[in-house]
């Protein structure tokens, strides 16, 4: 089974990437991102799912933005504690918001102890594996995938992290291990600036990676 692809990041040219049909479309709402976005939503076809990317942000503040945008999903990007995933689940289903999906995203580096993943299991739905860095994502490097085999979450896998053109191979290796890669998700490595895709290079990769 080919896998979903996210393109995270959009901001200067959203329209220009939502015309090329990815699965998925991220947004940042992390001020302290070079890939910030603000202002009112771009058109976007039902076909495509929203992310909204948020790191450390009141529960308050990611509804808000969750009833702005129509998010489907919820990506946790920062040092979001289990408690605070359970408190979002609640609101989730007490603002009668039961279908979105948050995704836990966690910084993966040779010391990474994916043990932690487990205490998180019950309250969301997709765990998103980028590249432990400086930054809050966007480092534009991938950490070892062979640390993939320690994964034992019964959840879907995210894989984010310095993803590029010349990733192809190394994600179809990954397809075949049997592990539960669903999405991939792309961002500083097809840019010409932050928050200003390349669309051909994007094209490219969706295309040899679906085909």
């Amino acid at each position: 089974m080919k896998p979903l692809i996210k393109v995270c990041g959009l901001k200067s040219n959203a329209p220009a990437v939502i015309a090329l049909q990815p699965d998925y479309i991220g947004f940042i709402f992390f001020k302290g991102s070079a890939r910030y976005y603000e202002g009112l939503p771009p058109e976007v076809p039902s076909a495509i799912k929203k992310v909204g990317v948020f790191v450390n942000h009141s529960t308050a503040e990611v509804l808000e933005k969750l009833d702005q945008f129509g998010l489907a999903v919820i990506q946790l990007h920062g040092d979001e504690s289990v408690g605070y995933c359970q408190e979002l689940r609640s609101a989730l289903t007490r603002q009668e918001h039961k279908e979105t999906q948050i995704w836990k995203a966690f910084g993966v580096g040779p010391a990474f102890d994916f043990t932690r993943i487990e205490a998180y299991l019950k309250n969301i739905d997709g765990v998103l594996l980028d590249t432990k860095g400086a930054l809050r994502g966007g480092n534009g490097v991938p950490f070892d995938w062979e640390l993939l085999n320690r994964y034992t979450a019964n959840k879907p896998i995210i894989l984010s992290g310095g993803i590029g053109p010349e990733s192809i191979a190394a994600i179809e290796q990954v397809l075949k291990s049997g592990l539960p890669l669903e999405i991939i998700d792309i961002n500083s490595r097809f840019e010409i600036e932050p928050g200003f895709k390349n669309i051909q290079s994007i094209k490219i990769f969706i295309d040899e990676l679906s085909s």
